[in-house]
């Protein structure tokens, strides 16, 4: 009986760490760190990634999306006086 005891515990203790490696694993292939100071992968700008029409694509269109994610308007912006 002791043996079987012995024997449960050291298969749950193996199982735990099968899993516990296996997650770690699949953490690992993913990569979503950016460059030094980024907070992760950039897209591509441009209207193909933005799925919409490159004739409804203006200059503002093109610079606000090349700034993202900054919150600045482009610099051409004049606002509303």
């Amino acid at each position: 009986m002791k043996g079987l005891l012995k024997l449960a515990f050291f298969s749950g203790l193996g199982a735990v760490a099968w899993r516990s490696w296996k997650e770690r694993q699949a953490r690992r292939d993913i990569d979503d760190r950016g460059s030094v100071g980024s907070s992760g992968i950039v897209r591509d700008a441009g209207p193909q990634e933005q799925h919409i029409d490159a004739r409804d694509w203006d200059m503002v269109d093109e610079q606000a999306d090349e700034s993202f994610p900054a919150s600045d308007p482009p610099g051409n912006y004049r606002g509303v006086a």
